[in-house]
């Protein structure tokens, strides 16, 4: 049996701990958003105010969710695994991480994480300048 790095420690740590999140994240998606929906009927008013902050404020449940999956991607395959099944579950890994890495890039910019910044006189979001940074020299 080979030995553990503090890479992949640190990344099964990380898994542990996101399962206890999504637990959160179910639990306030149950109480709080489907309550609020049952509540406001459809009309809108507060209640229905509840429902969209909650499910934005969900997302903060969801950070660093894209390493479960990274997990999985890396993860060695038993032996004697047949390759289709093993295609279809590394790329739905590698399919699922990207998109839930993008998916806090869109959170960050809808709860105001990602601040304006001047780049040569224009208001820029932080992840365009860093992306347009080093072409505009």
């Amino acid at each position: 049996m080979g030995t553990i790095s503090r890479a992949e420690l640190a990344l099964v740590v990380m898994y542990m701990y996101l399962n206890k999140t999504e637990a959160r994240d179910k639990l306030c998606r149950a109480i709080l958003q489907y309550g609020s929906k049952f509540l406001s009927g459809g009309q809108p008013g507060t209640a229905q105010n509840v429902d969209k902050s909650t499910s934005l404020a969900r997302k903060v449940f969801r950070l660093f969710k894209f390493v479960n999956d990274l997990h999985g991607l890396i993860s060695p395959v038993p032996k004697g695994t047949l390759l289709p099944p093993v295609l279809l579950g590394k790329s739905k890994n590698a399919l699922l991480s990207t998109y839930l890495f993008l998916d806090q890039i869109v959170w960050l910019g809808r709860s105001g994480g990602i601040y304006k910044v001047k780049v040569g006189g224009r208001d820029q979001s932080v992840c365009t300048s860093i992306t347009v940074m080093p072409f505009s020299v």
